[in-house]
């Protein structure tokens, strides 16, 4: 049994992070301002991530830091607010896990390091399916915050402070959340933004236990994606009406995810297994 400290585990990815680590038979310490969810199989203790003489000391012994704690968009927030947050954590996280030894580090990053959704200056993906080659390209604070992130990761990692996955990850959703939050984007032309990308919670889990379990050198920043878009209509009909002048790489049918995750399946054997189109339907 190995002892994990995961940061922003009360929150939707954190907690189901947390749940699959315990599943798997480790012993979980979640570090989080909000209080766990009913039944949690792990121990809690309640804190900000940005506190390092916290997380330090909370790292003591660990196996992994997994640092899933941030504020999760741009929006609502004062940018200043999100850029002093997320890197106040993502610092404390790192430097933490270098003092207490900590051998392995996940971060949980985003798709947003490339620019989408939410830039201001119009972008449009030099090719699709977008992998690890496509350039970075992020415009607002929080994109930005996730970019940096991975380097305060990298940095580390030269110093030999520990491995490290970055997992880029498009919006996390689940069964309960799919149709209030996407279901209205849907239906707007904002939608290939997102490159109508998601990703079960679930398979977000499974990635990030198997990205404390997998042996790794250096620093891995991989992309992680549902096998399908969040669309009714096929991909090539997307990508023509959005992005008519975007080069192909592969051949994209039906509904297929215009995230490459061949790199994640490589290294951690991922295999999203879960589908909105599975999901309870609402009507």
């Amino acid at each position: 049994m190995s002892h994990i400290l995961v940061t922003g585990s009360s929150g939707l990815l954190g907690r189901h992070v947390a749940q699959a680590l315990c599943a798997a038979g480790h012993e979980v310490l979640g570090l989080d301002i909000a209080s766990p969810p009913a039944g949690a199989a792990w121990h809690h203790v309640t804190g900000e991530a940005g506190e390092l003489a916290v997380v330090a000391e909370l790292a003591k012994g660990s196996a992994a830091l997994v640092h899933i704690a941030a504020i999760p968009r741009p929006t609502g927030r004062a940018a200043v607010d999100v850029f002093r947050t997320n890197m106040a954590a993502t610092y404390a996280a790192v430097e933490a896990a270098r003092l207490s030894g900590t051998p392995r580090f996940v971060y949980a990053s985003s798709f947003s390091v490339l620019g989408y959704p939410f830039f201001e200056v119009p972008l449009a993906p030099p090719y699709l399916p977008v992998d690890e080659g496509h350039p970075i390209g992020a415009q607002d604070v929080y994109a930005t915050t996730k970019w940096l992130g991975e380097e305060l990761v990298e940095a580390m990692v030269r110093r030999g402070a520990f491995s490290a996955f970055s997992l880029r990850m498009p919006w996390i959703q689940t069964p309960e959340t799919f149709y209030a939050a996407v279901g209205p984007r849907r239906r707007q032309a904002e939608a290939a933004r997102d490159l109508w990308a998601y990703l079960d919670a679930r398979d977000a889990a499974a990635a990030f236990v198997a990205a404390v379990e997998r042996p790794v050198q250096g620093h891995l920043r991989l992309f992680l994606s549902a096998d399908d878009t969040y669309m009714d209509q096929d991909s090539a009909s997307l990508i023509a009406n959005a992005y008519p002048a975007t080069p192909l790489r592969a051949d994209l049918r039906g509904s297929a995810a215009l995230i490459d995750t061949t790199a994640a399946r490589t290294h951690l054997g991922f295999t999203p297994r879960h589908s909105w189109r599975t999901y309870p339907s609402l009507d």
